[in-house]
């Protein structure tokens, strides 16, 4: 109690529910927990299993860091660590002109550190101040292992002195620029890794946000912190394809160069195999596999003298390094058309991806970028079997990808093998086009083809609830399948195969025109 027997406005974090108490209050459930059994049936473990001795340290509060009884609190600032943001006028107002003085001892503070001051007139005994990264789209691998840095250093920091709790700010300011959601998939895992590998003395971790952030960590929260087994299941799908390596830091495939002890020692007669095993954990790089000259490599791909193992070499080379260039840019503006996603599993517990035709705006989009986000949406999922939906429902001229970009796609993806474990090629076509399946024709994808006339055709395959259906194409379906009668029902489907048959004749004459080039 404060004299004159006022209130305290300091908040007691021991009467905070935790993380794991949530869920019994409040009876929230997470948006896939009502999904069908099949989802449960994943052959491969979640990489943040359900563990309640960490939930009960996690602590989501939604209002002022500064105003908690921690023993220390986070305070975001800049490298002069005299920001005006905030949190930071918060700290400084309830801590008093101490707080300054001390700041101008420490000389400022890098990109990434953590340095500690006391907590002068705040229920908090300690301030851990951090310097967020200022995000731009070219620098994102940067920024991503600044940011990691950030809650790295801080829980090292409260580890080394010891720190039973620590309340956390948002680091990445909306100053800086780093999108929320972004920064908060990177502080919930390292601070989740950091409790699982070294969190033994720490006992709670507070999460102070505001209004505006809270639905973004509630949402989040589930995926790296799930509260029960079934919650854990639920979440799976919805876990990024990059969580970091043991330690939560992002994993840049440049750096993964690793030079095993002594790698050309032979110990015994095998000596190809010793060396190969050995040569195997230098790294992937044309350095550390002696391969020579990799521009004369190219040359002679060009001229038709290299093998075919060393051109596999080489694809697999091209497609890394897209690879390499997708996980480092920004293509939020292609992920919000909604033209490729992924949705739930079909009946027989296969990945569904989704490809909704009228969503590409061929002449209005960087084709390249969406190049990008093909192989970055698609290199994890191709990893086991997958199914995908195309709806080519109301697709104009302008949506229709010229055969220049498909067979360029085609030649980076050879190399991933996309169609090894590729088992179904669903085409939901209201509207038929010979231009779909004289591009489309690839090879090893004719026996895959499923052609649907409408939903309830899809839905024998795949169970309504576990398909994320653009609403003008359940629109469009429903408008379609009011107004047409047994009758004419009967003539559309006799006019439409004699279509797809001719279709299917221009498609092979299409072919025959391009091997003969």
């Amino acid at each position: 109690m404060d004299p004159l027997g006022a209130r305290s406005q300091f908040v007691d974090i021991q009467t905070l529910p935790t993380w794991q108490q949530q869920l019994d209050e409040d009876g929230e459930e997470t948006p896939l927990e009502q999904s069908d059994s099949l989802l449960s049936q994943q052959a491969f473990p979640s990489p943040f299993p359900f563990r309640p001795d960490i939930n009960r340290k996690i602590i989501l509060f939604a209002g002022d860091v500064a105003l908690l009884n921690c023993t220390s609190i986070v305070n975001t600032s800049n490298e002069s660590l005299n920001d005006k943001n905030p949190v930071s006028d918060s700290i400084h107002q309830l801590a008093g002109p101490e707080l300054r003085d001390e700041l101008l001892k420490l000389k400022g503070c890098r990109t990434g550190e953590a340095k500690l001051t006391k907590g002068f007139n705040l229920a908090a005994r300690f301030i851990i101040h951090t310097v967020g990264p200022k995000y731009k789209a070219k620098y994102r691998t940067a920024a991503e292992s600044s940011l990691y840095s950030c809650y790295r250093n801080i829980m090292q920091l409260a580890a080394e002195q010891s720190m039973a709790s620590v309340g956390f700010c948002v680091v990445s300011t909306t100053k800086r620029g780093y999108p929320l959601e972004d920064a908060t998939h990177i502080a919930f895992r390292t601070v989740r890794r950091f409790l699982e590998n070294h969190g033994n003395s720490i006992e709670a971790v507070v999460f102070a946000v505001s209004d505006t952030d809270e639905p973004v960590y509630k949402k989040l929260l589930p995926l790296y912190y799930p509260r029960s087994e079934e919650e854990e299941k639920a979440c799976l799908p919805l876990i990024p394809a990059d969580i970091g390596n043991s330690e939560g830091e992002p994993v840049v495939p440049e750096r993964q160069i690793r030079i095993a002890e002594k790698p050309g020692t032979l110990e015994d007669d095998s000596e190809e195999e010793s060396l190969e095993s050995d040569l195997g954990q230098v790294g992937n790089h044309a350095f550390a596999r002696m391969e020579g000259d990799v521009d004369k490599q190219r040359k002679q791909i060009l001229q038709g003298q290299m093998s075919e193992a060393a051109m596999q070499k080489q694809h697999q080379r091209n497609y890394n390094r897209w690879l390499c260039r997708a996980r480092a840019e920004d293509l939020s503006d292609i992920a919000a058309l909604k033209a490729l996603y992924q949705t739930g599993v079909d009946m027989c517990g296969r990945t569904v991806m989704i490809l909704v035709g009228r969503n590409i705006p061929v002449t209005l989009i960087d084709l390249e970028k969406a190049l990008l986000y093909f192989i970055h949406v698609m290199d994890h999922i191709t990893v086991k079997e997958y199914v995908m939906v195309y709806f080519h429902t109301l697709t104009g001229e302008h949506n229709h990808l010229d055969s220049d970009f498909l067979k360029n796609l085609y030649d980076i993806v050879e190399a991933k093998s996309f169609l090894s474990y590729f088992h179904s090629f669903y085409i939901v076509s209201f509207k038929v086009s010979t231009w779909f399946f004289t591009t489309f024709s690839v090879s090893g994808m004719k026996d895959k083809v499923r052609y649907l006339d409408n939903l309830q055709q899809l839905f024998t395959c795949i169970k309504p609830e576990q398909i994320d259906i653009p609403p003008f194409v359940l629109e469009y379906d429903a408008r379609v399948s009011s107004k047409m009668s047994p009758e004419r029902t009967d003539r559309c489907t006799h006019r439409y195969h004699w279509h797809i048959i001719y279709c299917i004749s221009i498609s092979l004459y299409s072919i025959a025109l391009f091997a003969r080039d």
